[in-house]
């Protein structure tokens, strides 16, 4: 059922079930969203935040989630993982019992404890990858495409463009030398030798802006493609040492954390041609893009700046808290109230076939896949928009959660 049928469903649900009260009269559904906003990731966590309470504010309208309010409850760790923490014990003791981070170093912090304490963590597009498999990590939701399987479909896009054969062929990694830019190594090592291609390791330090001696030995090796782990400013970097360097801006494939922002300042027409995998639908032409524009900004109700909107970081928190909300609404459906983690847990694993009305491909997800399917596709920018080259899809898949039963045997909850 799409998030719009879903809303439709609750409106008839609660006018039948609750004879007359309104949601804002229950108790209500809260979600405790710890993010970074004040220094690594302000790039995307605002917007983030801002699509989680627009969702939160149009479902209330239409009576909640079994007649009960959405509350998004907004603090911030600075990306510092004891502040997070910190900002999860408090919200714990509050009765808070799902929570989102948005940041690999401050969530992989906290899942232990979530593990040990029973609560959920919704770990979209973040984390750690071995977290999809449900049967080790069983209160995590990583929702959507981990950084492995990400990057795993980028290897099969470039083979595809190479003539479907990768023996002998060179792919760069350029990355952020810290956690989220190193995910990808060990799947992409992997890879590397099953397929026969001679991967190169371009590592540059936080937070991006020195990147020259990375791109004057990219000039020196040629490979034939370059995947980019790099975050905001690090983009337009990049796209300059391309230039100084000769290096064909449509071999550079970057991962999802490229946005409209990043484009403009680089400039639309100089960086025609970029490529971008992705984990969400762009642009303001989805469902419940439209959905939320005609019937909050439209109205002038909206969460913050109708500019936002149009940054496909607005899109990616919708396609991370629409699955959250589908698992409430599910939850709620078969269980009742009160609502806990174990009950949000099998909703969670109860969502079959699910896109939240166009704004990411369809996932499924079950008590042993807690990520739905793991499906990106590769966009190239022809200098006014996003044009999707590759069609949803999911690749090496048997590689890659062969990689994630390696490493999630090894985890213990302490």
């Amino acid at each position: 059922m799409t998030i719009h049928r879903t809303i439709k469903a609750l409106t008839v649900a609660t006018l039948l079930g609750m004879a007359g009260q309104n949601a804002s009269a229950q108790e209500a559904i809260r979600i405790g969203a710890c993010f970074d906003l004040s220094k690594a990731y302000t790039f995307i966590s605002p917007q983030v935040a801002q699509a989680a309470q627009d969702l939160a504010k149009y479902v209330n309208q239409s009576g909640g989630i079994g007649g009960h309010p959405v509350e998004i409850i907004v603090r911030d760790h600075g990306n510092e993982p004891q502040r997070g923490v910190e900002c999860y014990e408090q919200l714990k003791r509050e009765g808070v019992f799902i929570f989102n981070f948005l940041s690999t170093p401050v969530t992989n912090a906290v899942l232990p404890r979530a593990m040990k304490d029973g609560n959920i963590v919704m770990q979209s597009f973040v984390g750690r990858g071995d977290a999809v498999d449900g049967e080790v990590f069983k209160w995590i939701f990583p929702v959507g495409p981990t950084y492995w399987q990400q990057a795993a479909n980028d290897v099969a896009f470039i083979k595809g463009r190479l003539g479907g054969k990768l023996t002998g062929a060179k792919i760069g990694f350029i990355y952020l030398d810290y956690p989220f830019g190193q995910e990808p190594i060990e799947l992409l090592k992997t890879l590397s030798k099953t397929e026969g291609f001679d991967l190169k390791l371009y590592p540059v330090p936080l937070p991006g802006s020195d990147q020259a001696s990375a791109w004057t030995q990219i000039r020196r090796d040629k490979p034939d493609y370059v995947i980019s782990w790099i975050l905001a400013g690090g983009h337009v970097v990049a796209f300059k040492e391309m230039k100084r360097n000769g290096f064909p801006i449509d071999r550079y494939l970057s991962v999802n954390w490229l946005n409209e922002v990043d484009i403009k300042n680089i400039g639309d027409e100089a960086v025609k041609g970029i490529l971008r995998g992705t984990n969400v639908a762009g642009g303001q032409e989805v469902p419940l893009v439209k959905t939320l524009l005609e019937n909050l900004y439209s109205k002038g109700q909206g969460s913050g700046p109708e500019t936002s909107v149009r940054d496909v970081y607005y899109n990616t928190g919708l396609a991370i808290y629409a699955p959250a909300f589908e698992a409430a609404r599910i939850a709620i459906k078969k269980y009742g109230w009160p609502l806990n983690a174990e009950k949000m847990k099998d909703g969670y694993e109860s969502i079959e076939n699910f896109d939240g009305n166009g704004v990411m491909s369809p996932i499924t997800v079950t008590a042993t896949d807690h990520g739905g399917g793991g499906k990106t596709r590769v966009e190239q920018w022809d200098g006014k928009s996003w044009v999707p080259l590759s069609d949803w899809s999911a690749d090496y898949t048997d590689v890659v959660w062969k990689l994630i039963k390696e490493n999630s045997s090894k985890f213990k909850v302490e």
